[in-house]
């Protein structure tokens, strides 16, 4: 019996993953597991995870949550979080993981943080030797 479900859509270059259901020890940690595993392997980094509809999420699901993090992370993406709900909130502070994870109340805030904040050159300077 699968407990989450999830729906993929696009918003630019970001994949908005709807959770729906419970993140816990079984085949849901695999479902979120290989869509973002799916998604990594097509070069699809930035990832905003909705979790308005998650009702639970236990530490294997907490731990999935982070190595895709740091998977992502070490290819230039990363996971960002919206619409967490009170309980996961609590949970993320007492875990000190809400220091992990860029967390939004609402997807448009969510989405722009995502767009690439390069580097800039203020003054052009000349070096010589």
């Amino acid at each position: 019996m699968v407990n989450l479900y999830i729906h993929e859509s696009r918003q630019g270059d970001v994949t908005v993953l709807d959770l729906k259901g419970r993140i816990r020890i079984n085949g849901s940690n695999l479902v979120l597991h290989r869509s973002i595993e799916s998604l990594v392997e097509e070069g699809k980094t930035k990832i905003l995870l909705n979790l308005s509809d998650v009702t639970h999420i236990d530490s294997i699901g907490l731990g999935e949550l982070i190595s895709s993090q740091i998977t992502l992370s070490n290819k230039g993406g990363g996971i960002k979080l919206v619409h967490v709900t009170e309980d996961l909130r609590d949970l993320l502070t007492s875990t000190k993981l809400l220091t992990v994870f860029d967390v939004y109340e609402n997807e448009p805030d969510a989405l722009s943080s995502f767009k690439d904040h390069g580097l800039s050159v203020v003054e052009s300077q000349s070096f010589s030797m």
